[in-house]
């Protein structure tokens, strides 16, 4: 089996049966914030894309890259299809030409021509991906691989059941917006920066241990920020450092290197790094791979000049996209009640989740707030700011939200959040259910994340660890704690996504709801001696 790596989460995976090219991403993404790093628009893409099988993991727009898709890709190609709750990335591919179509079923494996068989692992939570996020397990004359990109499922036995895997494929970087954009002293921005990015290495570590692959690829990061605006976002060496070596500890955007280091620090000894171009031939003894550099560790070393140079032949690019942003024509209040409304007076779990005002401050392109607009959740409305408090407040400049309701976007966090275009202020905790109805604004999204929190419900397994006893299934998202979760006193920790839970209150310490449902253990009576 031959592994061409093509840039982030995307690689060519080549068979004497047949070809399957993973998650193309070349364009910059979410309001051209984002680029893949390395730059990888220099591939011989019209050869990469003449492939058999294409398999789109999910929608998130550094996955889902529709202008290359449509330039590049054999339209002949059959597509892997996850099995997701909605149609709308079947309805996407569609519209951009494909039309063979294999639809997966969760979990099952599927033979292919020639003796390719693939098990696509679909997630369906509200907040997997936009309502979706899969993992692609592959298996062609004994050798086995794992495409887990930057999904998170709760757990690897249903991949480990069917053999052991050669090659685990996951992500390490991060890729979200916290804590950078949060209106904090930059003193706690690193703070909260470096226990998320130890976190998100630790969550790693599990994944790794859990599969024990031969191999393991780190992939789906880091992003790079090419625009001068959100520069600092790059996980770039302090002053006097030298390579990655010495970069931000509070960055959550680890490139490749840093992870090799880390591994190297828990002991792992198996790490292989794919560059754009970088190719490994993988048997069932051995994984020999060659890179388009000479030298992999001063490539890491020349990050900033390489950042610099790529962001030089990017610029045209950013410029003309700022520029199809405005669209004063829009009245943003009326649109925004026009597109939210409805849907407030359709939600239960979600507006009842929320509990309480969010505000959006728009700008000017200086930053001078112009225009403020409350979604009042409790009260069904969206409409012009009072003087009142908030539970969340994001400011922004106007023409990105214009540009939303212009294109009809109905969903805000894969597109404005994750642009990191951005500033946020919060009282209290974190609350999932903020983002998950600004990632719903459609009536068959908003429909099934109110469905789906309808549908949970307590699990009636439970465990013991510590002295305590407690409900299996996290009730965040339902990750296995026997595996998962770290008992410390009367705090449970949940290794997966960092969330915490008193254990004698059952209150979750990390965001608003989640109780879990927590005892003392009860103490063993001791046996009479004969």
């Amino acid at each position: 089996m031959r592994i061409t790596g093509t840039g982030h989460a995307s690689m060519r995976i080549d068979t004497p049966a047949g070809s399957i090219l993973c998650d193309p991403w070349v364009n910059p993404a979410y309001f051209a914030s984002w680029f893949p790093f390395p730059d990888n628009s220099q591939l011989d893409w019209e050869t990469l894309g003449d492939c058999d099988y294409l398999y789109v993991s999910h929608l998130h727009r550094d996955h889902f890259d529709a202008a290359h898709l449509k330039r590049f890709v054999n339209k002949t190609a059959t597509v892997l299809l996850p099995e997701y709750p909605t149609s709308q990335l079947e309805d996407e591919l569609r519209d951009l030409g494909f039309t063979s179509f294999l639809k997966t079923k969760s979990d099952e494996v599927h033979e292919l021509d020639g003796g390719i068989k693939v098990m696509i692992q679909a997630l369906i939570s509200p907040t997997d991906g936009p309502i979706g996020d899969s993992s692609l397990w592959v298996e062609h004359d004994g050798v086995r691989l794992l495409n887990q990109n930057d999904a998170r499922p709760t757990d690897l036995t249903r991949f480990a059941e069917l053999g052991h895997v050669h090659a685990h494929m996951l992500q390490f970087s991060g890729a979200i917006w916290y804590p950078m954009v949060y209106e904090l002293p930059q003193s706690a921005k690193t703070a909260f920066g470096k226990q998320k990015r130890d976190r998100q290495f630790d969550r790693t570590w599990r994944y790794i241990a859990d599969l024990k692959a031969d191999w393991v690829f780190p992939i789906a990061g880091p992003p790079c920020f090419l625009d001068d605006e959100l520069w600092q976002f790059n996980d770039l060496p302090a002053a006097g450092g030298t390579g990655s070596t010495a970069g931000d500890e509070g960055n959550i955007f680890p490139d490749q290197s840093v992870f090799m280091r880390e591994y190297a620090a828990v002991g792992g000894t198996n790490g292989v790094v794919l560059l754009p171009g970088s190719v490994s031939e993988l048997t069932t003894e051995s994984c020999a791979t060659t890179h388009p550099v000479d030298d992999l560790g001063e490539f890491f070393e020349q990050k900033e000049s390489h950042l610099k140079a790529y962001r030089d032949r990017q610029r045209v690019v950013i410029e003309r996209e700022k520029a199809s942003w405005s669209h004063p024509e829009i009245d943003v209040l009326a649109g925004m009640k026009d597109r939210i409304e409805p849907l407030l007076d359709e939600s239960v779990y979600l507006a009842k989740g929320v509990g309480g005002p969010v505000r959006f401050d728009l700008t000017d392109p200086m930053g001078e707030v112009i225009e403020s607009i409350v979604v009042d959740f409790p009260g069904k409305e969206v409409r012009p700011a009072a003087d009142e408090k908030v539970r969340y407040r994001f400011k922004t400049e106007r023409r990105l939200i214009e540009h939303l309701l212009y294109l009809d976007e109905g969903d805000w966090v894969n597109s404005l959040f994750l642009s990191c275009r951005f500033s946020a202020a919060r009282i209290g905790q974190y609350n999932e259910f903020v983002y998950a109805f600004f990632k719903c604004l459609s009536e068959e999204r908003l429909q099934y994340a109110e469905g789906w929190y309808e549908s949970q419900r307590p699990d009636a397994e439970d465990i013991v660890m510590n002295g305590w006893q407690f409900q299996r299934r996290c009730p965040h998202l339902k990750a296995d704690l026997t595996r998962f979760g770290i008992v410390e006193g009367e705090v449970l920790t949940c290794q997966l996504h960092g969330w915490k839970f008193n254990l004698a209150s059952g209150k979750c310490l990390t965001s608003v709801g989640h109780e879990i449902r927590s005892t003392k253990a009860p103490t063993q009576a001791s046996t009479p001696a004969d």
